[in-house]
């Protein structure tokens, strides 16, 4: 596996992209592609691993993602990241991935894996994190798909610049400094390199920046450090355009 700061498999190099007509298209083919992944995956290793990321997009995938044909009683659910906040607080990726999806399936609860934000030693929680996907997806884990958002900045998962968590090479999970307000606990390059398949959802305007620079492999952002061999990136006509 390519550590961050080789160049091998950076997002330039030949990343998939499907530009659709607006945020609801992204959102009802991103579900699509999911259940997907997950139905074969259970297929060829008798379960799945999921990891979502936060935002608008993502929450209208995973919404779509209620109605697919899945088969919830094999699949994992896990964070890419999480604001450390209180339980049920609005800003927590975790309260909208129960309200969009979690709440409509009948997934088993001990296939439910939110990061634990709420530890007083976030360090040790974030190791007994890592210890429940090594458990469930190796050592070292390899997770079926990681969903990633990109940041106006630059930025996926709580991966942000000029933030220490960019060079963890021998940990999955790492606890990052205050951004906007809160500090972060995140998946780190090596776990996001290693998933079997990376989902970029990228829409509206705001991005196309930040896009343009993703897709030419430009390390200087955390998200153009990402492998990209494995990606397909979703995105709205409103972020091509603007470029």
């Amino acid at each position: 596996m390519a550590r961050p700061g080789s160049g091998v498999g950076t997002a330039g190099d030949n990343v998939r992209t499907e530009v659709l007509p607006d945020l609801g298209a992204v959102a009802i083919r991103a579900a699509e592609r999911i259940a997907q992944v997950a139905r074969e995956a259970v297929t060829e290793r008798g379960r799945c691993t999921l990891a979502f990321s936060g935002g608008t997009t993502p929450w209208q995938a995973l919404r779509a993602l209620s109605g697919e044909d899945v088969p919830w009683g094999l699949i994992h659910l896990f964070q890419v990241d999480e604001r450390v906040a209180p339980s049920g607080d609005p800003e927590r990726n975790y309260t909208r991935l129960k309200e969009a999806l979690i709440d409509r399936l009948a997934i088993p609860s001990a296939n439910v894996h939110p990061m634990p934000v709420e530890e007083e030693d976030l360090d040790e929680g974030a190791r007994r994190y890592e210890a429940i996907l090594r458990d469930i997806a190796g050592t070292p884990p390899i997770l079926d798909l990681v969903q990633l958002g990109l940041g106006e900045d630059g930025h996926t998962a709580s991966l942000f610049p000029g933030e220490a968590a960019l060079q963890a090479v021998d940990s999955e999970i790492a606890v990052t400094g205050v951004y906007k307000g809160r500090r972060r606990m995140t998946l780190t390059f090596p776990a996001i390199d290693r998933a079997r398949c990376i989902l970029w959802l990228v829409t509206g305007s705001g991005k196309s920046a930040a896009l343009e620079r993703l897709r030419a492999g430009d390390r200087s952002i955390p998200a153009g450090r990402v492998r990209s061999d494995r990606a397909v990136l979703l995105a709205d006509t409103a972020t091509r355009s603007a470029q």
